[in-house]
């Protein structure tokens, strides 16, 4: 029942684009925003629907950083590791994200796929350094307890979403 929910939905932002194959891209981004990530058979499905072939799909899905083959969490945590943010010790940022959300170099999502972790080369928020974004918010001046305290502030908006 939920594959067929799954594809449901595909079929919906398909139909939004009028199966146009040029179109690819906007529709991989919508699939992506409901999915948080492009799942392999969705993309085959994508392929099918538009008359394409599975191999441009993944080939589109794989050269555009924008998109991401495997899942992410609800809250993706960009770790600026630019000069500045670098300089100003975000990689302590980073060691204490992974230490409070008991992350690993091989895994950079939680368990219950509520944060992912990632560096980024620049948010272009130097002046704020060290910063990290949070989805669409940024984040600066940080420290290990001030990033736990971003932390928890979503886990907290979380629980209230949740109760």
């Amino acid at each position: 029942m939920e594959k067929i929910r799954k594809f449901e939905r595909v079929c919906e932002i398909i139909n939004k684009f009028h199966y146009n194959k040029s179109k690819l891209i906007p529709i991989l981004s919508a699939v992506q925003e409901e999915y948080r990530y492009l799942p392999e058979e969705v993309m085959t499905f994508v392929a099918t629907s538009l008359n394409i072939s599975p191999a441009k799909v993944f080939g589109v899905a794989s050269f555009y950083s924008h998109f991401t083959l495997k899942p992410k969490g609800k809250y993706v945590i960009k770790i600026c590791d630019g000069t500045a943010c670098h300089v100003k010790k975000s990689m302590e940022v980073l060691d204490a994200v992974k230490e409070y959300l008991d992350l690993s170099e091989e895994n950079m999502t939680t368990k219950d796929m509520l944060f992912t972790v990632e560096t980024v080369s620049c948010l272009g928020t130097c002046g704020l350094a060290p910063a990290i974004m949070v989805n669409d918010k940024v984040y600066g001046f940080l420290n290990r307890e001030k990033v736990i305290e971003v932390l928890d502030m979503i886990k907290a908006g979380e629980e209230e979403e949740n109760a």
